[in-house]
C-alpha cells in the first residue's frame, strides 16, 4: 500500500511540474525588484531559480554554522548512553557509589533522564542515603510521574512501607499504570492486609503476562486465602469463598483459611462442612489435624467423620490426634489417651506431647502431665523425648502394632 501510495503522489507532483512549467513558457511573467536605487528586471522562471538558489545558500551557511553544536549534542548524547551503560553495570555489580554518580551524570539528557533518575535512586537507597533517594526520585518531574512512581513504589516495598508505595502507585499523575506497576500495587496491597483487592488485579497481571504462569498460580492461591483469612463477616467470607475457582476450593491453605475464619465467625456448619468435603475428595494430613482444632461444635458428628476416615487412614497421626481432642473434649479422657499413643507410635509431633499433658493435667495427674509438656519441648527441637512410666511392653505393642488383615474395602486398620 505504502508503494502505490508514493507513487500516486509522485505522479501528481510531475503533472503539476509540468502544468506550471507549461504555464510559464506561454507566459514567462514579468519580475521587477527595485532596491536601494536600482531596478532588478527578470522573468518569473528565473526569478524563482535565484530565489531558489539564495534559499539553498542561507541553508548551507546555517548548517555550517550550525555544524559544531550539532557535534556537541551529538558528544553528550554518546557521552550519556556510555554514563548511563556503566551505570548500569556498576548498578548490577553492587558499586552503589560508582553507579550513583554515573547515572547522576547520565540524567543531564532528557531521553535517559527518567531511568537515570531511578537507577540513581536505587543505588542510593542501597547505601542507606534516604536523603539522596529522596534527591533523586524529585528530579523526576511532571514529564516522568510514572517512573517517579515505580521507583518510589518499589523501594518503598524494599523498605517495609507498603503504605507509601500505594500511595506513590495510586497518584492520579501516575494513571494508568503499567504492567510493572499493577504487580507492585498488588504487592503494596497484601502487605496492607487487603489480599482481596490484589487478587482482583490477578485478572490484568495475566492479560499482561506480567508473572509467569507459575508464579501467578502461587499468587493466586495465596493470595486467595489471604483474603478469605481478612473477610470482615459471614457475607464477605461467603462471596469470596464462591469466587475462588473449584481447583482452588479444594486447595488445603484455601480450605483452612475459609473453615479458621467461618470458625470465627461462629460460622460453625460451613466450617466443618469445607473441611469434610476437601478430605472425602483428597486425603490432607494438616486438614485432618485443623479438623480436631477447630473451636466449633458438632462433637458427634465431627467425631463420626473422624471414625469413618479412621478405616481408611489407620495410621494417621493427624486424625489420632483429631479423635483425641474431641473424646476429651466429651469428657472421655481414657479413650482420648489411647487415641494419643497411637498418634506418638505413628510419629506425631509436639502437639500430641502437648494434649497428652493437657488431658494428664486435666485427670489430676500432675507428675505425668508435667513430663508430657517437658516432652512437647524436647519434640518441638527434634530431640528424643522420654518414656511415660507405668506403661507395660503388652501396651506398647499395641500402639505400633498394624494387623495385615483387610477389611472389606482391602484397607488395613489398626489393632483396636
Amino acid at each position: 500500500m505504502n508503494i502505490f501510495r508514493n507513487l500516486l503522489f509522485w505522479i501528481v507532483l510531475a503533472l503539476a511540474g509540468a502544468l506550471v512549467a507549461q504555464v510559464l513558457l506561454q507566459d514567462p511573467g514579468y519580475v521587477l525588484v527595485r532596491y536601494g536605487g536600482n531596478d532588478y528586471i527578470t522573468n518569473v522562471p528565473k526569478g524563482a531559480l535565484m530565489l531558489l538558489l539564495v534559499a539553498a545558500g542561507l541553508w548551507l551557511l546555517w548548517k555550517l554554522l550550525n555544524l559544531p553544536f550539532v557535534a556537541m549534542r551529538r558528544h553528550r548524547k554518546r557521552q550519556a548512553r556510555a554514563q548511563l551503560i556503566d551505570g548500569l553495570t556498576a548498578l548490577d555489580q553492587g558499586q552503589w557509589s560508582r553507579a550513583e554518580k554515573l547515572l547522576d551524570q547520565a540524567s543531564a539528557q532528557d531521553q535517559v533522564r527518567a531511568l537515570a533518575h531511578a537507577g540513581a535512586a536505587r543505588a542510593a537507597a542501597a547505601r542507606g542515603d534516604d536523603a539522596a533517594v529522596q534527591r533523586h526520585l524529585d528530579a523526576l518531574d511532571g514529564g516522568h510521574a510514572t517512573a517517579r512512581a515505580l521507583a518510589n513504589a518499589e523501594l518503598s516495598l524494599e523498605r517495609g512501607r507498603p503504605a507509601e508505595a500505594l500511595a506513590a502507585l495510586d497518584a492520579v499523575a501516575a494513571a494508568p499504570l503499567p504492567p510493572r506497576g499493577l504487580a507492585l500495587r498488588a504487592q503494596a496491597l497484601v502487605a496492607l492486609g487487603r489480599s482481596g483487592e490484589a487478587y482482583g488485579l490477578l485478572g490484568a497481571l495475566r492479560q499482561q503476562q506480567v508473572w509467569p504462569a507459575d508464579r501467578l498460580a502461587t499468587a493466586e492461591a495465596q493470595w486467595g486465602a489471604a483474603s478469605l483469612r481478612e473477610a470482615g463477616d459471614a457475607n464477605v467470607l461467603a462471596d469470596r469463598w464462591e469466587a475462588l475457582p473449584k481447583p482452588l476450593r479444594s486447595d488445603p491453605a484455601a480450605v483452612a483459611a475459609y473453615a479458621e475464619r467461618a470458625a470465627a465467625l461462629r460460622w460453625d456448619e460451613a466450617a466443618a462442612k469445607s473441611i469434610e468435603q476437601a478430605l472425602d475428595a483428597r486425603w490432607d494430613e494438616s486438614l485432618a489435624g485443623l479438623y480436631g482444632r477447630l473451636s466449633i461444635g458438632r462433637l458427634d458428628a465431627r467425631r463420626g467423620n473422624a471414625e469413618r476416615w479412621l478405616e481408611a487412614h489407620p495410621a494417621s497421626p493427624a486424625l489420632l490426634l483429631t479423635l483425641a481432642r474431641l473424646a476429651r473434649a466429651q469428657g472421655q479422657w481414657p479413650q482420648a489417651e489411647t487415641y494419643l499413643h497411637r498418634a506418638l507410635a505413628q510419629g506425631a509431633n509436639s502437639e500430641a506431647w502437648e494434649e497428652l499433658g493437657h488431658g494428664f493435667s486435666q485427670a489430676g495427674d500432675d507428675k505425668l502431665a508435667r513430663l508430657c509438656y517437658a516432652n512437647a519441648l524436647i519434640a518441638a527441637r527434634g530431640a528424643v523425648t522420654q518414656e511415660l512410666p507405668g506403661r507395660d511392653m503388652r501396651q506398647k505393642i499395641f500402639d505400633e502394632a498394624v494387623v495385615e488383615e483387610r477389611n472389606e474395602h482391602g484397607v488395613p486398620r489398626l489393632r483396636g
